[in-house]
């Protein structure tokens, strides 16, 4: 199959969520912006986000606060300058989502005028997350869209995935030139040409075989990088959500923190609560904290799941605060008024990731990485709650502010090596890959999930190399589709993961073992570097 015509643009960015449409936004003002979107452009872990965005907007509140909070949540690991950065730009960044149209909760203070409703999650010592009812990645991603869509400088292109970087020059003068690109559509491998190309890809909870993520979340951005030449950081620290809703009907629904915050409380199948048990701010400790409670009473107990209840709140409020978790589980026979909702802890959100600077620059020049995909310090060994959202739009906006002030000095390559699969044909054994990704997830979950130990992390190890090895015969056999580009992908990642939880010899955060329960006096991030790029050095 011939390629098309090259594609050109000042700004390639891989990923259509609240990173790359903030990008995108910033970019469009002076030059030609290509967005692709795995998906339909309002699918994502942006458009499923529940919970709401962190920022101080209460006169009682700090910004020091929120940085103390976000430290003291990341266990030690998270960059001071990084986390003191995201929150001094915290507030300007929401004012402008404010100012394109997100349409955040209001109440009326005691004076009569009208406020940002502050709602508090874990970790957080104050009210400050601005959301719009428990639907606010919605509500952020539908605002950026029709945004997007409207504006002449960005050309969105669906149902498209980025297969690899293309990089020009030699050993410090390398840069990323643009990408392969899969046009899931028409079946054909498509060039692009640009002069800054941004990952914005999300995470890689798809690695697992529960996920409050949706499909295309598997670790596309962050294994281009790897394979490109790029460091990643801390991968070992996965965030595995405390409550998502554990009903056969229902596919990676989340419900989130702000029930906890709102008053929800956890229940054992007999009705007791448990959490008091394990930490001092019971249903409000970390999320780390919280996810390995649950899964402790669930193995304890040899339960299925266990309970979360704000039946103990009036009904208007709950159906008022919460109406997307109210209508769905309503539709599944689940009265959140009345009764509890069953739930089991999932891999929710990766907190590590390619290592960036702060102006979300990678190791490569041309190469940024932007939100989940990143790793920037800010979250360290366990990520706060609501940070994520607001990473995304903090580091967009400086990224291109960096760009902006690089555009004239950086050249666009005239021409791009074609993609060549003139050695290749069509797999008549597709199911090989599902066998490959259905083991894959099985096999992270068991050995490499919410508790770890040295003997479960060597077996997950002896299978991601022998799965690696199948899937890179058939990566040079095969012409390329959607399900194989992310079985790739995820096979690197997950091994990205096993690597990195084997070199920490603590108990920190997310990352819990059960061979070195203590913690280290001075914990260092995991800073993997591909043997490429070390033979450079």
């Amino acid at each position: 199959m011939a390629n098309s015509a090259m594609l050109q643009c000042d700004v390639l960015i891989i990923g259509s969520g609240a990173a790359g449409l903030s990008l995108a936004l910033q970019q469009a003002k002076t030059s030609s912006v290509i967005v692709l979107s795995k998906g339909p452009l309002q699918e994502g872990s942006t458009y499923y986000a529940q919970g709401g965005i962190a920022a101080v907007f209460d006169e009682n509140d700090s910004i020091e606060s929120h940085v103390e909070d976000t430290l003291r949540a990341g266990a030690g690991l998270c960059e001071r300058q990084v986390v003191e950065y995201t929150a001094q730009h915290a507030k300007s960044s929401l004012q402008w989502l404010i100012e394109l149209g997100v349409d955040f909760d209001q109440e009326t203070a005691a004076d009569g005028t009208a406020k940002y409703h502050l709602t508090r999650e874990g970790g957080h010592s104050h009210r400050r997350i601005l959301h719009a009812a428990d639907a606010t990645g919605k509500a952020v991603q539908s605002t950026l869209v029709s945004q997007a869509l409207a504006h002449p400088n960005i050309t969105v292109l669906e149902h498209y995935n980025a297969i690899d970087l293309i990089l020009q020059g030699e050993g410090d003068a390398r840069r990323c030139a643009g990408a392969y690109i899969w046009n899931n559509t028409k079946g054909i491998v498509q060039t692009v040409s640009a002069r800054f190309t941004a990952l914005c890809t999300g995470g890689a909870s798809k690695v697992y075989q529960y996920t409050s993520n949706p499909d295309i979340a598997s670790g596309d951005g962050i294994a281009m990088a790897w394979r490109a030449g790029c460091r990643v950081a801390n991968m070992e620290f996965n965030q595995f959500h405390p409550t998502c809703l554990f009903h056969p009907k229902a596919h990676n629904f989340l419900l989130t923190e702000a029930l906890r915050g709102e008053g929800a409380v956890l229940k054992r199948p007999d009705g007791s609560r448990f959490m008091p048990s394990f930490h001092a701010a019971a249903e409000l400790a970390p999320r780390d904290v919280v996810a390995r409670a649950i899964d402790y009473e669930m193995k304890r107990l040899g339960a299925d799941c266990m309970y979360l209840d704000i039946s103990h709140q009036p009904a208007d409020f709950i159906i008022h605060h919460f109406p997307t978790i109210y209508e769905k589980c309503l539709s599944l026979g689940i009265d959140i008024t009345r009764e509890p909702m069953p739930i089991v802890p999932a891999a929710h959100y990766t907190c590590g990731g390619v290592v960036t600077n702060l102006q979300a620059q990678t190791d490569i020049p041309g190469l940024y990485a932007i939100g989940e995909v990143a790793y920037t310090g800010l979250h360290g060994a366990n990520r706060m709650a609501s940070n994520s959202l607001l990473e995304c739009v903090v580091f967009a906006r400086a990224a291109a502010a960096q760009m902006a002030a690089l555009m004239a000095e950086t050249p666009l390559a005239e021409h791009l090596p074609d993609w060549d699969e003139s050695q290749v044909t069509d797999s008549d054994e597709e199911v090989i890959i599902q066998h490959n990704w259905h083991e894959l997830r099985l096999f992270m979950w068991d050995y490499v999930g919410i508790v770890r130990s040295d003997k479960r992390l060597e077996r997950a190890a002896r299978r991601v190399e022998l799965l690696q090895q199948e899937i890179h015969d058939y990566y040079a056999n095969f012409r390329v589709t959607n399900n194989l580009l992310e079985l790739r992908n995820l096979a690197q990642v997950a091994q990205l993961i096993i690597t990195s939880a084997q070199q920490r010899k603590e108990s920190r955060g997310l990352h819990y073992t059960l061979d070195y329960p203590e913690l280290l006096a001075n914990p260092q991030p995991t800073i993997l570097v591909p043997a490429a790029t070390r033979a450079l050095k």
